[in-house]
């Protein structure tokens, strides 16, 4: 009977721990917003020539700041799973307003879809050149001061990011990639050496299947990262949004 009972008090401290851990790990998964709240936020939906469609436009003022005329822009490139039609719900406009309520300079996000293609050309659709030509022309459209530029992107979009700063030197004054998407010896991989000269925050959970791809890049920057962390985290944003407050600190610095 004893021996039944220890078993059974086992078994039962195995579910507790597994449903613990789990609830753990949901909860890890799920973001953190700032209490701070948004300013104007619009999505607007633009004919892109580079990309051939009508695409997602995302812009975000922090709060009191009006429409953000004379402002700089961080440039947001998304991941594979989200686009700028998320970006309100995931909270970037609070965690814009947060940013300068913590006493950094203001600037202004700006974000158009980009597919599904990692940023890269694919035919008649090429979503890297409409970061490159396109967006910054609708913010100047908007009033935003497109003279000073960094750019900011997870996942997929932290690849096209990284990218972005290679492709053409010099346009963005800094990149921050949470998580890229990178493998040795990709594109961006194979480039690194045309990053010298902009500064590049990297952050990555220990938890992330990119961990050791990012360590790497890391490694083979042709200087050592601005920015960044490698804490414990997963390929989510709940990881991510702990990281937006820094990722702000080092882009704001960079405008």
């Amino acid at each position: 009977m004893r021996r039944r009972i220890l078993l059974g008090g086992a078994a039962a401290l195995a579910a507790y721990v597994g449903v613990a851990g789990y609830r753990t790990r949901m909860a890890e998964s799920l973001p953190v917003l700032p209490a701070a709240p948004p300013g104007e936020e619009r999505l607007e939906h633009r004919w892109s020539r580079a990309r051939g469609r009508t695409v997602g436009f995302y812009t975000a003022v922090p709060a009191g700041y009006g429409a953000g005329r004379g402002l700089p822009v961080c440039l947001v490139l998304h991941g594979g799973s989200k686009t700028p039609d998320d970006y309100a719900a995931l909270g970037l406009g609070r965690f814009l307003t947060d940013a300068v309520r913590r006493g950094l300079p203001p600037f202004v996000l700006a974000g158009a879809d980009g597919g599904r293609l990692a940023w890269r050309p694919s035919g008649g659709d090429d979503p890297q050149r409409m970061v490159h030509e396109e967006v910054p022309l609708w913010c100047r459209q908007r009033g935003f001061d497109v003279r000073r530029l960094t750019a900011w992107g997870w996942s997929m979009g932290g690849y096209g990011a990284l990218l972005l700063a290679e492709a053409f030197p010099g346009f963005v004054r800094a990149v921050a990639a949470f998580s890229p998407a990178v493998s040795p010896a990709d594109d961006v991989d194979r480039s690194a050496r045309l990053l010298r000269g902009t500064p590049v925050g990297l952050w990555c959970g220990k938890q992330d299947g990119l961990y050791g791809n990012v360590l790497t890049l890391r490694d083979r920057l042709p200087e050592p990262p601005a920015a960044g962390s490698f804490g414990a985290g997963r390929h989510d944003f709940g990881y991510w949004s702990r990281c937006i407050p820094e990722g702000f600190d080092f882009l704001a610095g960079a405008l």
